[in-house]
């Protein structure tokens, strides 16, 4: 994994206001962990931030390559503004919990979550689990393109057969016939086969 990956850690203030509190301060604890297995790994940890109302506009800022969730009992909040926040540029998100309620994964996974790891966060496992978090995401976005490419392909070719349709109907045209005008017309004007179809069909509509 390249090192030069900007890294932004989701997590809450490393302060803790009452030190009784066991959790708060295992929390903490674990947290700086993180942080500093990061720093150990000479990964570009770029910012902490708090998970709140204000983290879509900080992650636009900070345009980071990978996010770091590190949460407890409000992890399905952190969760919920993380995704938010990356909503329209998705980013691999790895998601670390002590939190041993597995019925939290579905819905991680489901929210675009690349890992999830429960515990054991020692130092050397954070580049193998970000690795993998890595190249999950590459995977993923790569299965998502080819879908949306099949989507326009399939989009495309019913504009064109429809345009072919009406040529053939109000023109007396056999398919391969309307299809070479419509072709030799995306020559002529230098435009795609399907934007030509495109375009008659809106002329088509506005003559009724």
């Amino acid at each position: 994994m390249n090192e030069s990956l900007r890294i932004v850690v989701v997590a809450p203030d490393l302060a803790v206001a009452d030190p009784t509190d066991e959790h708060a301060v295992l929390q903490a604890d674990r947290s700086r962990a993180l942080r500093i297995g990061l720093l150990e790994n000479n990964f570009n940890l770029v910012a902490t931030l708090p998970a709140d109302v204000f983290l879509s506009e900080r992650i636009a800022q900070l345009q980071p390559d990978l996010i770091i969730v590190d949460a407890e009992s409000e992890a399905r909040d952190a969760l919920e503004h993380v995704v938010v926040a990356t909503r329209h540029e998705r980013r691999p998100i790895v998601m670390f919990t002590n939190d041993e309620d597995t019925s939290h994964v579905k819905d991680a996974v489901a929210a675009g979550v690349s890992a999830y790891i429960v515990a054991g966060l020692a130092p050397q496992r954070i580049r193998p689990i970000l690795d993998v978090a890595m190249a999950r995401f590459q995977h993923e976005q790569a299965l998502r393109a080819e879908l949306a490419d099949a989507k326009t392909e399939l989009k495309d070719r019913k504009t064109i057969d429809r345009a072919k349709g009406l040529l053939m109907q109000r023109q007396g045209l056999t398919e391969q016939a309307a299809y070479e005008k419509l072709r030799k017309t995306a020559m002529d004007k230098g435009l795609k086969l399907v934007d030509v179809a495109q375009r008659m069909l809106d002329v088509m509509d506005l003559l009724g």
